[in-house]
């Protein structure tokens, strides 16, 4: 456990004097800047107000950016310290294989989910001291789903490190499963599947295998309980999960997701010629 959080402290140290890292810290923070100076804490639109607007606004861009930044920078992790060299140095020290990649794993889980976290708090806070009511249980909720996220990418994105050979080739691969994720994020898009005699049922499972998917539901089912804006979809996902089973379940499935693809990169790089 002393070398899991000794890897996990480096890790951070290494990750906050990087260059990615300060980008990323102001995306998001000057994205909640935009948001704030262009009030949308008092507007209304769709019935969404104060805060609750500045969530949802806040929320589904950060569907579209965490993914991308979180896989881009995590793939070097491992192919990037074994172009560099490092395992030669790793298996010299008395560091298990099992507390320097979970502690690497942990350390960057903090990296990408703190800036996130920090700049949605901060717009509560500014939200707040403006006297608007803060939607305490969407805050929460909307906080677990973005760790969710963060942790599903995360283990994709080691996996993706593990089984590719150099960092270029890891952020190329990324970079494709994004656009991928992407392509199949709106369930508009399976029409053509569903048009080729595939059932409904079939058609929103495969949709919801999609995480991103998963993610960008459930932030509207929390407004928007019916999921009107979804159409026809969503009958078949009510209908099997619910309202509260899919709230459940969009929270369970990427971190089990993540945590599944965590565990191959682990296998994987265990039993690999490290050097």
């Amino acid at each position: 456990m002393k070398n899991l959080a000794l890897t996990a402290y480096t890790d951070i140290l290494e990750s906050l004097r990087a260059k990615w890292f300060l980008v990323y810290t102001a995306v998001f923070g000057g994205l909640l800047v935009m948001l704030l100076l262009f009030g949308i804490t008092e507007s209304r639109i769709m019935g969404f107000t104060g805060l609750s607007r500045l969530l949802v606004t806040y929320i589904q861009l950060s569907m579209a950016i965490l993914p991308v930044f979180v896989l881009v920078t995590t793939v070097r992790s491992v192919a990037g310290d074994r172009e560099a060299g490092v395992f030669e140095y790793l298996l010299a020290l008395p560091i298990g294989l099992g507390a320097w990649y979970w502690g690497k794993l942990i350390g960057r889980f903090a990296v990408v989910f703190l800036p996130v976290a920090l700049a949605m708090f901060g717009g509560v806070l500014w939200g707040t001291m403006r006297g608007a009511e803060v939607p305490w249980g969407v805050l929460v909720y909307y906080t677990a789903l973005l760790m969710a996220l963060a942790w599903c990418f995360l283990g994709i994105g080691m996996l993706i490190s593990t089984l590719t050979r150099s960092a270029d080739v890891a952020q190329g691969a990324a970079f494709v499963i994004w656009l991928v994720l992407l392509l199949f994020l709106d369930l508009v898009l399976l029409g053509v599947m569903i048009r080729g005699a595939l059932p409904p049922e079939a058609a929103v499972g495969i949709a919801l295998a999609n995480p991103m998917q998963v993610f960008r539901t459930a932030a509207m089912m929390l407004f928007d309980q019916q999921l009107v804006l979804l159409g026809a979809s969503a009958y078949v996902i009510l209908d099997h999960f619910g309202t509260t089973g899919y709230i459940l379940y969009a929270l369970a499935y990427p971190i089990a997701l993540g945590t599944l693809c965590a565990w191959l990169g682990y296998r994987s790089f265990r039993g690999s010629d490290l050097p």
